[in-house]
């Protein structure tokens, strides 16, 4: 008899739950697409970050050790430690390897550019070659295969007018600076001279990065290391990873954490726990956050979310005070409904519950209704905004009926 009552009282006004279902499913819709969205935008935006280029960087450890007497430092300007390119491999066995995008080392060399195009007419000209990967199959230990990796991972958004070198080749780009400075164009040769190793590159493109790559010229690693000599070696490795932005409690210092919380920590993909593994995979480096890549991430991703958020809750707001102004009107209009309730015995708890009941069963279908459009709306922005559509989240079904009802109450 309950759920009669229910149902019958939709063939009276019709038109006025019908706006109120309207508003819930409007509403729902906003925050299904909002949600949604929020959920999955940490994941692309860290992507599209990746694109601006690597967030780490990697070097000996022993060149962070000072060794300054009264505020001079007598280091010699060509000293430094290398590290084996061997062990890159090991990057790909950490906690949190799958975040790992890509890594790319560098050795750079002081040369002397002695010919181009078969022509020394005003050379010899002092540069600087810059040894890299650009994409280049590190095998992983333990049977994990190959890993393709490079500055075509960790510095995609570099502009080339050409094409890259191939790693196991005798090519070579150059800086914008320095091929507008002496005329150098793709297809020319030059004769690179380091004290007493010599070898001959192909330009096969023109670079623009906007930093010393510009005045420089980039090669292959191998080709690096055979004119300084550093075999198997490398200076300073970028790596690539995707993270969660950093917040009060990534920022403590892991000593001072009790084992639950470091577990926590560590099982965060964190900047700073990434940078933790790594240094546990790799002895004797120094791993540091490119800080004004990390921290312009989490300043951008934090309000994405919070005006996702905010969006959210402005849009069940406005539904409420609909469904609040809605419901208010129609008990005024209802009172002699009320009274001959009351009249026929019925208490105060169950004519509550017959409202109750006819506003949630509003709230189920606006719900449905909203989860299903905001699911629409949400694959329009994702398309939109990062060319890709969102993943759909079951679990966004209860959470969005729950609101639904509790706007509608």
């Amino acid at each position: 008899m309950f759920v009669r009552l229910i149902t019958d009282s939709f063939t009276r006004q019709p038109r006025r739950k019908l706006l109120t279902t309207v508003a819930l499913a409007l509403s729902t819709a906003i925050a299904t697409a909002t949600l949604t969205v929020a959920l999955d935008v940490g994941d692309r935006l860290a992507r599209e970050f990746r694109s601006l280029g690597a967030n780490l960087l990697v070097s000996p450890e022993a060149d962070t050790l000072p060794l300054e007497i009264g505020g001079v430092d007598y280091r010699p300007v060509d000293s430094g430690v290398f590290l084996s390119a061997a062990e890159l491999g090991k990057l790909k066995t950490i906690f949190w390897r799958n975040n790992v995008i890509g890594f790319a080392p560098f050795l750079d060399v002081p040369v002397a550019v002695t010919s181009i195009n078969s022509s020394a007419a005003n050379l010899p000209l002092r540069t600087t070659l810059i040894g890299t990967w650009y994409r280049h199959e590190v095998p992983v230990p333990n049977g994990g295969g190959f890993f393709s990796t490079g500055v075509a991972s960790t510095n995609p958004g570099w502009q080339l007018e050409g094409h890259w070198f191939s790693d196991d080749s005798s090519e070579a780009v150059v800086g914008a600076n320095l091929a507008h400075r002496r005329g150098i164009r793709s297809g020319q040769a030059l004769e690179i001279r380091a004290g007493e190793a010599n070898s001959q590159l192909v330009v096969t493109g023109i670079i623009s990065t906007g930093g010393q790559e510009d005045d420089a010229i980039i090669a292959p690693l191998a080709i690096a290391q055979r004119l300084s000599g550093k075999t198997g070696q490398y200076r300073r490795l970028l790596v690539s990873a995707l993270t969660k932005p950093e917040d009060a409690f990534s920022q403590r210092d892991p000593k001072s954490m009790n084992p639950a919380e470091f577990d926590r920590w560590y099982c965060s993909p964190y900047i700073s726990s990434i940078s933790r593994q790594i240094q546990e995979q790799l002895p004797g480096v120094n791993v540091r956050p490119i800080r004004q890549v990390a921290e312009g991430e989490g300043q951008i991703l934090s309000r994405v979310q919070a005006l996702m958020w905010l969006v959210t809750f402005a849009a069940l707001l406005a539904a409420a005070l609909a469904v609040a102004s809605t419901a208010g009107t129609t008990v005024l209009e209802r009172t002699a409904e009320v009274a001959l309730m009351k009249a026929l015995g019925a208490r105060r708890r169950l004519v509550g519950a017959f409202f109750l009941g006819e506003q949630w069963f509003m709230a189920i279908v606006g719900g449905l209704l909203g989860y299903v459009g905001g699911l629409g709306l949400a694959y329009a922005l994702g398309q939109r905004v990062f060319g890709v559509s969102p993943s759909t989240r079951l679990i966004l079904l209860p959470v969005i009926l729950g609101l639904a009802a509790a706007v509608a109450t």
